[in-house]
């Protein structure tokens, strides 16, 4: 679970620091520290990083307060666009060469940005076209950041079919295991949460942390008091398959996963997502969706909790693949026929490798 130790780090971005972090790391500089607050409105309320947009700052100190707070962290290979333009993945390359996907998706009452936490995933899941290329390293907080003010940027300027709007949501669904990387996802969520010019000032229910079941990092998110969707990605209701399926289950079980789960929605009061791809003879058996029903079914029934099936995007030669029509619908019918929310994902993007990782993968 850990990434790989001894490598050389990205320059410290505004978004790593907080508003002192950002005033003392100009004055290290040389340049004034009460220029940080100009800088931080440039960055998250203005969406720029470009100097010459800096009309406020002294001409002879723009480029010179740039570089120290805006170093470029991303740089774009990639971007491919689907439905018709409102759906966008960018693959990037990171200082170090290490590549991660972002997808803007735009729908008619919201725009959604799924962001990468970390280059390459640990968790190994079989099914999963990152978790077979390991580990590569964590993203810093300001790397995490940076793809979500791309996307804000983008649809501020109207660049997405549809004219100028405004990003709304935020989901952590992109390469890597996010709570195996905490600390640099916790800053990251604070810096979009953080009022204007402090951060990017999207509301805390906006933005949606998955993980494939890390129970003390969950507790430790219970703790933080940010009322963040949590989305666990459970994919099994048995630790027999699940086993299989999300290997980190051979130290926490089904149990114990979808008690923490539970004790996050009963301290936020948030509805935890259940997040279940759906996979033909593997998982979507009509008596695993009973199971499953049963399994959340045994903290109450007071809405703490709905489950979001995927249907899987399949990676290029593998077994795994998406559920019979049939079978998902009758899936969705014992879930609900048990008091369940069910909804079945909107999957976009598939003609553009949509399922995180198949982009970095063929890039490699």
């Amino acid at each position: 679970m850990e990434a790989p130790r001894g490598r050389a780090k990205p320059p410290r971005h505004l978004a790593d620091l907080d508003e002192a972090g950002r005033k003392a790391l100009l004055e290290e500089s040389g340049l004034p520290g009460f220029r940080a607050k100009q800088l931080s409105n440039h960055y998250f309320s203005r969406l720029t990083s470009d100097p010459a947009e800096m009309t406020d700052l002294p001409a002879g100190q723009r480029d010179e307060l740039a570089a120290a707070l805006f170093p470029q962290l991303l740089t774009p290979v990639r971007t491919l666009e689907a439905d018709k333009g409102t759906t966008r993945k960018t693959l990037w390359r990171l200082f170090d060469g290490a590549l991660v996907e972002s997808v803007l998706m735009r729908y008619p009452d919201r725009a959604t940005i799924c962001v990468s936490s970390q280059a390459g995933c640990g968790m190994a899941c079989p099914f999963c076209a990152t978790g077979q290329g390991g580990l590569q390293r964590n993203m810093t907080t300001a790397e995490i950041v940076d793809q979500v003010v791309d996307g804000a940027r983008a649809m501020a300027r109207g660049e997405v079919p549809g004219g100028p709007g405004r990003l709304s949501n935020v989901v952590f669904m992109g390469m890597g295991e996010p709570l195996a990387n905490y600390k640099a996802v916790i800053g990251a969520v604070r810096r979009l949460t953080e009022p204007s010019p402090a951060g990017l000032g999207l509301s805390a229910r906006g933005v949606t942390v998955s993980t494939v079941g890390l129970v003390p990092r969950i507790r430790q998110l219970t703790e933080e008091g940010i009322p963040v969707t949590l989305a666990l990605s459970l994919h099994a209701p048995d630790d027999e398959l699940r086993n299989e399926l999300v290997p980190i289950n051979t130290r926490s079980s089904v149990a114990e996963t979808v008690d923490a789960a539970w004790e996050y929605a009963a301290r936020t009061k948030r509805r935890v997502s259940i997040e279940y791809a759906m996979m033909r003879g593997i998982n979507d058996q009509a008596w695993r969706a009973d199971l499953l029903a049963d399994v959340l079914r045994a903290h109450g029934d007071w809405g703490w909790v709905h489950v979001n099936l995927i249907p899987l995007n399949p990676t290029p030669g593998s077994r795994w693949t998406a559920s019979d029509p049939a079978d998902e619908r009758e899936f969705v019918r014992r879930l609900v026929a048990k008091g369940i929310p069910t909804t079945v994902r909107d999957t976009r993007g598939r003609e553009i490798d949509g399922a995180c990782g198949q982009l970095a993968a063929a890039e490699d």
